[in-house]
């Protein structure tokens, strides 16, 4: 009997205490997701669908009919219906279509492509006026650890919701055009094909980066996401909305291929012109010639943009845009068997 009710009373006392640990437990965990429930509540309505159309002609009765060519994901930049999105979502378009959270949809037309970035803006024809849009947050505060969210259309599944952390900080991956993007965030929240272009958020809800690549023996996530950082589109879609491109400094200068130097096996980049009235030609540089025999005589080299080394175009382009016009850099270059070193002010492109 005794036995019986000192069981009877660790059982009731075990009831007790559970309860409590239990509710501490979901108490952390449902903040956790009221935090997740209220970030997509918040950010879902800026979130969109852009569809791609292209132009295909019938091999059977030569009619030219409009085809999907790839769809992908959007979000509002601005109430004036203006929309961000990867490049690579919408090259080779002949008509875009864009779904808003509500479902209406709306023709688009490009306003400024930056393949380099692997960014576009887009202007939907007559937004409405109560456009949802998302606060930019600074992805130079970010570090390996904190919660992202991702919000997109993978494989066409409407405003889906992934979760997961900043896995690394600083990688480079390849955009349209054979450039690098430098700087960019990895994730292992599940970025899926139609996730390009969409938002990644952080936990107070801010957009820190703009989802666009997986690396993927698949094609599908495999855990290794990419995105370009919220500095890098908060610096160039005010200037593709202005100017319909990237105003990039330039010195005047026309340069060789990268697959002519791997051919000929240089070290640097060769100068191939170098166009008069321009900063380069003020300073002396020299570009490529044909001597009295016809043969190729190479003018002035490029190794090295102030101490970073030039071995590509990529190289080149990127070690200008860490400058702006209006900047003088150091430029040094092979001249035959001399090296030589110039100073040279930046200008804006035209």
């Amino acid at each position: 009997m005794l036995r019986r009710l000192v069981s009877t009373c660790c059982a009731l006392l075990a009831l007790a205490v559970l309860p409590a640990a239990a509710e501490d437990y979901l108490s952390f965990a449902t903040e956790d997701e009221k935090n997740t429930t209220e970030i997509f509540s918040r950010a879902s309505p800026a979130v969109v669908y852009v569809t791609n159309k292209a132009l295909r002609r019938s091999i059977f009765s030569l009619d030219v009919h409009e085809i999907p060519r790839g769809s992908g994901t959007g979000f509002v930049w601005n109430e004036q219906g203006l929309i961000v999105t990867n490049f690579h979502v919408i090259a080779g378009a002949h008509k875009l279509t864009v779904t808003l959270a509500d479902r209406t949809e709306h023709e688009a037309q490009i306003i400024g492509v930056a393949p380099e970035k692997d960014l576009a803006v887009l202007r939907i024809d007559q937004p409405p006026g109560d456009l949802a849009t998302l606060p930019l947050g600074d992805s130079s505060e970010l570090t390996v650890g904190r919660k992202v969210l991702a919000i997109g259309n993978p494989f066409g599944l409407d405003t889906t919701l992934t979760t997961g952390i900043v896995s690394a900080l600083g990688r480079e991956i390849q955009a349209p055009g054979n450039r690098k993007i430098r700087g960019v965030i990895q994730t292992d929240a599940a970025i899926n094909p139609g996730n390009s272009g969409g938002p990644l958020l952080n936990s107070l809800g801010q957009l820190i980066g703009v989802n666009t690549a997986i690396y993927s023996p698949s094609g599908a996530s495999a855990g290794i996401g990419f995105a370009i950082p919220v500095n890098t589109v908060k610096d160039v879609v005010p200037q593709l909305i202005a100017y319909g491109r990237v105003l990039r400094p330039i010195i005047g200068v026309e340069l060789a291929s990268d697959r002519w130097v791997r051919r000929n096996r240089i070290e640097g980049l060769p100068v191939v012109q170098v166009f008069p009235g321009l900063p380069a030609a003020d300073a002396g540089l020299t570009g490529a010639y044909r001597n009295t025999r016809g043969e190729i005589v190479l003018g002035d080299i490029i190794t090295h943009i102030e101490d970073r080394e030039i071995r590509s175009n990529d190289d080149y382009f990127s070690a200008l845009e860490a400058h702006k016009p209006g900047d003088r850099i150091t430029v040094r270059t092979r001249l035959g068997q001399q090296e030589k070193r110039y100073r040279i002010k930046l200008i804006e492109s035209q």
